[in-house]
């Protein structure tokens, strides 16, 4: 598949990409290390940082589609600029707040749109429009991967700052990080080399918007992207309290939580691979089913160690690898030129979901006790994505040249 980034200008926004993504998203997918601690200093309970979390979830996903704008007509530098900068000014804060309103600003909207705004919509939009049409499914797939390995970095080292210099910290070492990531917006601000092609009617952004929303692939597409963040955000902001709940050590849940961003770095690289050889409805079939199959194995299986550990591992394959071949299908059905703005109005429904399965997790824990109806909604939800691809309107790759 690394044979179609083979040019040295490909290579560089490609990797710059994924190293901006690897800091947004390792910030972000690691932020259930700090609930426990959060509320031992606080005192404000699971429930309200839950709260705080769970909006920073919907925020994440509501400020993608205006983030794919802004960056589709002026640009993406000022985008992720602004982003890295929002990023860290969240997290330097955080140690500051002591009511449940100051986590929602700093966590849930600061952070939150920082981060959103150097996600997937404006990285993944921006190369596109930046690589020739034969490298962006294998880009997606580095860039994903990149995502990931930021997850499978920052867990560990944010656990480890926590046990040493406490969680104010770590949120605070987590600011100078972020803004490490400064220097690589520069790659992604040169100008356009592979321009798309234009199409016989450019209806503009908030056309394009409407026509998209009233497609029924695309909806259908939505409503499976929304179990995926459901799934993601309850897993990234409860999994430390489930490993608790089974009695085993902190570490368990950092690690888990490593475990998932490595063992995505392969999937997401397998993804970008099968954009490119299958129709991507498919693969997102097989990545929602093999969830719903992987959460009824974990339900039923003794909790160890061992069992969190295989688990991360299955499921980390596909956990961010439904990016590739979902932005994959948005291109296919719309074209790339405002590829940013609809894969952030796809992002949007996955971060609805996301909010939802962040607050609920802490509902549930704090209703019940434990996490168990969550995991059932959990498998239902996956059953019916894998269902909702389907009948997606994708047109067969076309048959490889034959000599």
């Amino acid at each position: 598949m690394f044979r179609t980034l083979n040019q040295p200008a490909v290579w560089a926004i490609t990797l710059s990409a994924a190293g901006i993504l690897m800091v947004t998203m390792g910030a972000r997918q690691s932020l259930g290390l700090f609930l426990s601690p959060l509320n031992t200093s606080t005192g404000l309970g699971v429930a309200s940082i839950s709260l705080a979390m769970a909006i920073g979830q919907f925020t994440w996903g509501a400020v993608q589609p205006f983030a794919g704008a802004a960056a589709d007509r002026y640009g993406p530098a000022r985008v992720l600029f602004a982003g890295l900068l929002l990023l860290a000014l969240g997290s330097a804060l955080t140690p500051f707040m002591s009511s449940t309103w100051g986590l929602i600003l700093s966590l849930g909207l600061l952070s939150a749109i920082g981060s959103g705004a150097g996600s997937f919509s404006v990285l993944i939009g921006a190369s596109s429009q930046r690589l020739p049409l034969e490298a962006r499914a294998a880009a997606s797939g580095v860039i994903n991967a990149g995502g990931s390995f930021g997850q499978f970095v920052f867990a560990p080292i944010l656990q480890t700052l926590i046990q040493l210099f406490g969680w104010m910290g770590a949120m605070w070492s987590l600011a100078v990080m972020t803004l490490a990531a400064l220097p690589l917006v520069r790659v992604l601000s040169q100008p356009v080399e592979y321009s798309p092609k234009p199409t016989s009617r450019d209806a503009g952004i908030w056309q394009s918007v409407q026509e998209a929303m009233a497609d029924r692939s695309y909806q259908f597409l939505n409503l499976g992207f929304f179990t995926c963040g459901f799934h993601i955000a309850f897993l990234v902001t409860h999994l430390p309290g489930e490993v608790d709940l089974c009695g085993l050590p902190t570490s368990v849940a950092s690690w888990a939580l490593a475990i998932i961003g490595l063992s995505n770095i392969a999937g997401s690289l397998y993804a970008g691979s099968c954009v490119a050889r299958y129709r991507s409805k498919y693969v997102l079939f097989w990545m929602y089913a093999s969830r719903a199959v992987m959460v009824a194995i974990y339900l039923l299986a003794p909790k160890t160690d061992l069992t969190f550990y295989i688990f991360a591992a299955g499921l980390g394959f596909t956990w961010l690898a439904t990016v590739p071949p979902t932005a994959a299908i948005v291109g296919k059905l719309f074209g790339v030129r405002y590829l940013g703005t609809l894969f952030g109005v796809s992002l949007l429904s996955h971060q609805i979901g996301g909010f939802l399965g962040a607050y609920l997790g802490g509902l549930a824990l704090t209703q019940f006790g434990d996490y168990a109806w969550m995991w059932y909604a959990d498998i239902v939800l996956a059953t019916a994505a894998a269902l909702l691809n389907l009948p997606i309107r994708e047109a067969p790759l076309p048959e490889p040249a034959r000599g």
